[in-house]
């Protein structure tokens, strides 16, 4: 489900019409999160750590409403909910799109996200399709060799796009501390750092706690 917004009476609405016009609208910003917690509660649920913060990434994203916010035409929408595009990578180093639902409960969403996963191994090639395109999506991907400080996207200017781009890199010690870097990249038309800001502060609370 989706809400178009009144742009006449949206605050943001010369902030949109400015950076539609924008070649490259989108900005971004690279973080890092304290894991430690999350990390541990991973392994002892065994839960793999990549769909475990997936999954509170995700949840963290559906409380800030700019990170649900698309273009759509001239138009701006905002969605209910939102899921994961995440590319997948497969034993011989190539990797495919997925959709990965998001569900209200971890153990749903490792179960149904496993199963995309398979799928996804057993698949050749990128796997574009209408669900993996869809518009109520975050574009997610792990870098797991890099602790990256710093992350650029491959975009073409000609396919309109309005989804958060979450990359996440290697998880690294710092003293006891575990530490994940985190690439956040939005449509400046549609948020601000200080909504990347909130998402990332609600990403660390639900690290911190696991809800």
């Amino acid at each position: 489900m989706k809400q178009l917004i009144d742009l006449a009476q949206w605050p943001r609405r010369e902030h949109f019409a400015f950076f539609s016009t924008f070649d490259e609208p989108f900005f971004g910003l690279t973080a890092t999160v304290d894991c430690t917690q999350a990390y541990t509660e991973a392994k002892l649920q065994g839960v793999p750590f990549f769909l475990y913060y997936l999954y509170h990434s995700l949840q963290a994203a559906q409380e800030v409403e700019a990170f649900r916010y698309r273009v759509e035409g001239e138009q701006v929408v905002c969605y209910d909910r939102v899921h994961a595009s995440a590319t997948i990578g497969r034993p011989d180093h190539t990797f495919g799109f997925s959709f990965i639902e998001l569900h209200d409960s971890l153990p749903d969403f490792v179960a149904a996200a496993n199963r995309e996963i398979e799928a996804v191994q057993q698949s050749t090639g990128l796997r574009l399709s209408d669900a993996t395109g869809r518009p109520d999506v975050l574009h997610c991907s792990a870098v797991p060799w890099v602790r990256f400080t710093a992350l650029s996207h491959a975009r073409s200017f000609r396919h309109a796009d309005s989804c958060p781009k979450l990359s996440y890199g290697q998880v690294y010690l710092e003293g006891a501390t575990r530490l994940l870097p985190v690439s956040v990249h939005v449509h400046h038309g549609l948020a601000d750092g200080y909504h990347v800001g909130q998402f990332l502060e609600a990403f660390q609370r639900r690290l911190n706690c696991g809800s």
